[in-house]
């Protein structure tokens, strides 16, 4: 199995948009549902509040590493990403269980 995870900051030069960033992230915690290779799926915020932390993370398993390809390169997930890169920078890492 690959673990996929990735953490999630509002950009610094971006002020903070409640309405759009709850969009935002609805948008990505619907995604997992609606690409068959993700197996497991879970969007949360950060609450701790702590100065290194971001502000929220993604963590999502798939069966395999042609999984995680066919995720990456899914149509929903790009889509996703273009409308995120404006106001999120992201850091990943992917590692087999």
């Amino acid at each position: 199995m690959m673990r996929h995870i990735v953490l999630f900051r509002r950009k610094a030069d971006v002020e903070k948009n409640e309405p759009l960033e709850h969009a935002l992230v609805e948008r990505m915690t619907a995604l997992g549902a609606r690409i068959p290779a993700v197996r497991q799926w879970r969007v949360a915020p950060d609450e701790a509040s702590r100065p290194i932390s971001w502000d929220y993370v993604l963590d999502s398993a798939m069966d395999h590493a042609q999984g995680l390809d066919d995720y990456l390169f899914h149509p929903l997930h790009q889509a996703l990403i273009a409308d995120l890169k404006p106001y999120f920078e992201w850091a990943a890492v992917d590692y087999t269980v």
